[in-house]
């Protein structure tokens, strides 16, 4: 579900002070029911597990298209990265967060950080500097995850690239996202 900008940034998420220049481009909540305080680990390692964000069918085609494209353009060189078109935002990491493990190990994104209830990691191409944020949040049923996606466009490409994308993202990605997370969550909810 498509959450308002404040359900972030109302949040006292440390992100804030890593990334105050980006912007909040999408918040999307993921339903896990039955979750408690102690469970955002739990769901981390179940996710990573899965590989959940790039599923297939339609999404899982989209994501496909997407890599050819930045291949074809040059959006994924090497040269278009983090530590070469943009500094890591690991350089702006407070001591604190310096020193969390990052088990996650995402492809195409670079763990920044894990806290016992909030996850980021950063990609850095031709088109855009981006941050996906994951948050556990607690709600009236529980806890449920939350994610933002921030961005700081590469110039007018980037700003166009992130507007045509903007209904892939919103009418097919998420959703399936959406899809595919909540069943990894209940899956791994009812296994022993």
């Amino acid at each position: 579900m498509r959450l308002p900008e404040s359900a972030h940034t109302d949040q006292p998420w440390r992100i804030h002070e890593i990334a105050p220049d980006f912007d909040v481009e999408d918040i999307w909540k993921f339903r896990t029911p039955g979750a408690g305080p102690h469970d955002f680990p739990a769901l981390l390692a179940a996710l990573h597990a899965e590989r959940a964000s790039e599923s297939t069918g339609l999404s899982g085609l989209l994501f496909k298209a997407r890599w050819k494209l930045g291949e074809w353009f040059g959006w994924d060189r090497e040269d278009a990265g983090t530590g070469t078109r943009v500094p890591s935002l690991v350089d702006r990491l407070p001591t604190d967060l310096r020193n969390t493990p990052t088990p996650i190990e995402e492809s195409p994104l670079t763990s920044l950080y894990v806290l016992e209830n909030e996850y980021a990691a950063e990609i850095a191409n031709g088109t855009m500097h981006g941050i996906m944020h994951l948050g556990w949040v607690p709600d009236p049923t529980g806890y449920h995850l939350q994610m933002a996606v921030l961005v700081k466009p590469n110039g007018r490409l980037g700003r166009l690239y992130m507007a045509l994308i903007k209904p892939f993202r919103y009418g097919i990605v998420y959703p399936a996202m959406t899809r595919s997370w909540e069943r990894t969550w209940n899956n791994r909810a009812v296994t022993p």
